[in-house]
């Protein structure tokens, strides 16, 4: 109840302090797992008696349960409180040009289910039944959890391409025309039970790199995306840059020297290697691959140093325009192309880079396991759910 004279949700009210110090505790439970009351006082600075109705009241609320006892000291055990898995779920999906992957998530990042729908984006029927077919991935991943639509809190769904804030429109891809629709997130939304958030799938790799990743100590970096296609994420002072239409970070469509000029938007560079110019013509895995012939992997091209001397001299150029432009302590290179090229690949890219950039950030690969995109989007949708969850105001 807000104090005599004051409005709920007033700054600086008794409910309202409360509140930030119930969101404190659940914080430091998903950060470190199972504590002590004595823990969570000491890492708060909360006295021990508000520290125990606090846990009280979130044990009332169904957010936090007693998982055991801390033995092996004097006096008597102390339960350790951790967060209620069940108190809510999300769904992170991938969309691809050949299917859709879901999971399912417990409010502590827990997989509970995973299922993937296979469809090829571009074929007359599958346009018009995106939304079935999202709906179908993630009831496949329900039923592994056990769960229903009425027990989401949040849903994300990395794709290629970026959403038009204004408009709602996919922009950037031609190749995924099912998702082009005005009223898709609405649809998604509608057929879920629970909202739906559309974001760009390089986007969601730099928050998994941000969370897990190479970026973990960073506010300041580039995750450079080399794969079928090329893009970039830029992360400025910890907050995902994203520009007027959502294409910020586009940068396949880029302008580089031996690259030809892209005209038309998206749809013309659909060539037949991966691009039909700027910067994704000269380092998709596609152009990769044929720099080592008509049958070759990528690695086979990058077992040889000349085509490994060459790859890095192209991505030092664009990744080198970036850096004039945005300034970035760290660029993470990531994808299949960088995968395969590895350490000796982001070797002869920072080589490349010395002189050519100033100042010149550091440079790694990914090393994160599974689909990076799948756990940016996770994590994405458990920070959206968690700020409904933990709201205790």
């Amino acid at each position: 109840m807000a104090a005599a004279g004051s409005t709920p949700g007033t700054p600086g009210t008794p409910r309202v302090l409360r509140a930030m110090n119930d969101r404190a505790v659940l914080d430091l439970l998903v950060a470190h797992g199972p504590l002590t009351r004595t823990r969570i006082g000491e890492l708060t600075g909360l006295s021990k008696p508000t520290t125990s109705q606090l846990l009280g009241r979130l044990e009332a609320a169904g957010l936090v349960h007693t998982t055991g006892s801390l033995s092996g000291r004097p006096g008597p055990n102390a339960l350790l409180y951790e967060i209620d898995p069940g108190a809510g779920h999300v769904a992170a999906l991938s969309a691809d040009p050949t299917g859709i992957t879901a999971l399912v998530a417990d409010i502590t990042g827990t997989v509970l289910g995973t299922e993937r729908v296979e469809a090829d984006a571009i074929a007359d029927d599958v346009r018009h039944r995106t939304a079935q077919l999202v709906t179908e991935a993630v009831d496949g991943a329900l039923r592994q959890a056990g769960l229903g639509h009425d027990d989401l809190r949040a849903a994300v769904i990395g794709t290629p391409g970026a959403i038009d804030p204004h408009t709602g429109q996919l922009r950037y891809a031609p190749h995924l025309p099912g998702w082009h629709s005005r009223t898709l997130r609405d649809d998604l939304a509608a057929v879920l039970g629970t909202p739906v958030a559309i974001e760009n799938d390089v986007n969601l790799a730099a928050v998994a790199e941000q969370y897990e990743g190479a970026a973990q100590d960073y506010d300041n970096y580039v995750l450079t995306w080399l794969d079928e296609g090329v893009g970039a994420a830029i992360v400025l002072g910890g907050t995902l840059l994203r520009g007027a239409t959502g294409g910020a970070g586009e940068i396949g469509y880029m302008p580089l020297p031996g690259a030809p000029l892209v005209r038309g938007g998206p749809e013309a560079t659909l060539g037949p290697h991966g691009g039909g110019g700027g910067f994704q013509s000269l380092v998709s895995a596609p152009v990769v691959r044929e720099l080592a012939g008509p049958d070759a992997s990528l690695a086979d091209a990058f077992a040889d140093d000349t085509i490994l001397a060459e790859v890095a001299r192209r991505l030092a150029t664009g990744i080198a325009a970036v850096i004039a432009v945005v300034d970035p302590e760290l660029v993470v290179l990531s994808g299949a192309v960088a995968q395969a090229g590895g350490d000796k690949l982001r070797g002869r890219v920072e080589e490349e880079l010395t002189g050519l950039a100033l100042p010149c950030p550091q440079v790694r690969v990914s090393e994160l396991d599974g689909d990076p995109i799948l756990t940016g989007a996770l994590r994405s949708a458990l920070t959206q759910a968690r700020d409904q969850v933990f709201d205790t105001a």
